[in-house]
């Protein structure tokens, strides 16, 4: 579905119609749905957090909110993308407790995903370098959530946080360089 048809459905529904309010999140579960399935195929480890159930965790953490909030497309799988992060890390948190090790760490930032595969672990890690990049610069993190975790694209991203497309390559690569020397040092 291209982007034009969710940015009308969510106008629809915050005028309250209920036809497009029904007919948005039938086309957000479906786009949703291709996000999680990619993000089950780098999941290592316990498989119990199929797709479904990564996708309905995020419809939670949407519940009460106003579909008037998200300004367009782009805004709601921004906002979506940090509610996955949220979902994946809270779930790794609850699978790995008390089994963190002093196992190496093989993560990588490629272009918009996190490389070959990531254990609940690995996926803590990156949680707390997001955090302390989220603490020195928000934007920064932002576009890595939104890059990452939402699959966006360089003008996806511009577009969502409202910023410029060179403003999301340079914060790109300027958190893509700190997460590897950090994960590097450990």
């Amino acid at each position: 579905m291209t982007s034009e048809p969710i940015t009308l459905l969510l106008a629809g529904a915050r005028r309250g119609d209920i036809a497009a309010t029904e007919a948005l999140f039938s086309a957000v579960y479906a786009e949703l749905q291709k996000l999680a399935r990619s993000h089950r195929r780098r999941w290592r480890g316990n498989d119990t957090m199929n797709t479904t159930a990564l996708i309905h965790e995020v419809f939670l953490k949407f519940s009460g909110q106003d579909i008037g909030d998200f300004a367009n497309r782009t805004h709601f799988f921004a906002t979506a993308s940090k509610a996955m992060r949220q979902v994946l890390v809270n779930y790794a948190q609850r699978q790995g407790a008390g089994k963190r090790g002093g196992q190496a760490m093989h993560i990588t930032l490629e272009e918009a995903t996190i490389a070959s595969q990531v254990s609940a672990n690995e996926l803590l890690d990156l949680h707390g370098l997001l955090s302390r990049i989220e603490m020195e610069n928000p934007r920064r993190c932002r576009v890595v959530e939104c890059r990452v975790f939402g699959g966006m694209t360089i003008e996806e991203v511009a577009e969502a946080l409202s910023i410029s497309p060179a403003t999301v390559k340079r914060e790109w690569q300027i958190a893509s360089a700190q997460i590897y020397r950090e994960l590097e040092a450990n």
